[in-house]
């Protein structure tokens, strides 16, 4: 494995404690437990790759003419028309 760096990081004394145990159990160290995890974690986030919406369009043919180059503010006032308020 490449170079090393020596980093202090804070966590809560109860998942130190238990990642400690973990450790003794597993007969490996703290370190090493740290160090899975984190590429755990890294390798999910490549797997989920950046967010893309979906195409959610739907058949039509676009704008009323009536609303073509009108404000947002109009074409809600137009759709909620008659609708209370």
């Amino acid at each position: 494995m490449g170079s090393h760096m020596k980093t202090t990081v804070e966590i809560s004394n109860a998942l130190l404690e238990e990642t400690r145990r973990a450790a003794t159990q597993d007969g490996t160290t703290v370190k090493a437990l740290i160090e899975e995890g984190l590429r755990r974690v890294l390798v999910e986030r490549k797997k989920r790759g950046r967010f893309q919406l979906r195409k959610a369009a739907f058949k039509g043919k676009g704008l009323q003419p009536q609303l073509e180059g009108v404000s947002w503010d109009r074409i809600r006032d137009t759709i909620y028309e008659g609708r209370g308020g």
